[in-house]
């Protein structure tokens, strides 16, 4: 089995805590099990069709001897002679999903921003909006490793399309500022600039409905972003968020981790129903 195919059942497994309890159950009676671990012949279908796009190979990739994406090659660059972003990446490790800050980065919070986190743990993110088909939002969107998002870079925007939902970033980089007037949006207002070889992406304007991470760290329309994504070769990118909410957070707090191409791969529609019977199905 394709090992993307494996990672993924995992991924959506720890996002949707509720089917992956019916799975085990399933897999428990029918012992079915993959590399040593319970394995139902339901969810192995769904993944497969979530990821039938699977080894399609694409043009201007590197290539080794063996014909496998070369993923160390040199990065890319545009015309401007700036590295190009462009291409379908996904978050290497799913622990960021539901703590961005796993890696023990203490987190400064407001204390109401303490306790609504203590809550959401407690319910374990029972109200959390991707759960009724709302938006992620950012970094949020980056998070989910079963869902990639693919960078478009041109010279004037930087669009970002998330397979999750089919929900869109646009990173304004044709020298403009922050408008005086940002009415609040699931995904923020962003404007992008180049410093060295580095990609510096400015957001505000976030309506207060998302979550920084699926585990629940809030945030407020205080909530001002800064991301910083660095392509040091081919398949990998290195990314950076400042999260500055004084409402939310005493200080600013940074957050890094690694993503990685996802190559011979295009995007999958994705589309979510209203979710009515959610609240019956998790969360305490």
């Amino acid at each position: 089995m394709n090992r993307w195919i494996i990672r993924d059942l995992i991924d959506i497994a720890g996002e949707y805590p509720v089917q992956a309890t019916a799975v085990t159950l399933q897999t428990k009676q029918k012992g079915a099990t993959v590399a040593g671990n319970p394995m139902s012949t339901t969810p192995i279908a769904i993944v497969l069709f979530l990821f039938q796009w699977v080894n399609v190979p694409l043009p201007n990739t590197p290539r080794l001897p063996n014909g496998k994406p070369n993923l160390t090659a040199p990065v890319p660059k545009t015309r401007e002679g700036k590295p190009d972003l462009t291409g379908i990446w996904r978050a290497v490790d799913g622990k960021y999903l539901q703590n961005i800050a796993a890696d023990g980065v203490q987190v400064p919070f407001q204390p109401w921003a303490e306790a609504l986190y203590k809550e959401r743990q407690a319910n374990f993110s029972k109200d959390r909006p991707s759960g009724r088909c709302l938006p992620h939002g950012v970094p949020d969107s980056f998070l989910v490793t079963a869902t990639p998002f693919k960078i478009v870079q041109t010279p004037f925007v930087t669009v970002v399309l998330l397979e999750n939902q089919g929900h869109f970033r646009q990173i304004f980089t044709d020298g403009r500022g922050f408008p005086k007037d940002t009415p609040p949006t699931w995904m923020g207002y962003s404007i992008g600039k180049w410093e060295g070889d580095t990609f510096v992406v400015d957001s505000i304007g976030f309506n207060d409905q998302t979550y920084i991470d699926d585990g629940g760290h809030p945030h407020t329309e205080a909530y001002h972003s800064t991301e910083r994504f660095h392509r040091p070769d081919f398949g990998h990118m290195d990314y950076e968020i400042t999260i500055d909410d004084p409402k939310a957070y005493t200080r600013p707090w940074k957050v890094t981790m690694p993503f990685e191409l996802f190559p011979d791969n295009e995007l999958m529609e994705s589309v979510c129903e209203n979710e009515k019977d959610f609240e019956r199905l998790v969360g305490k």
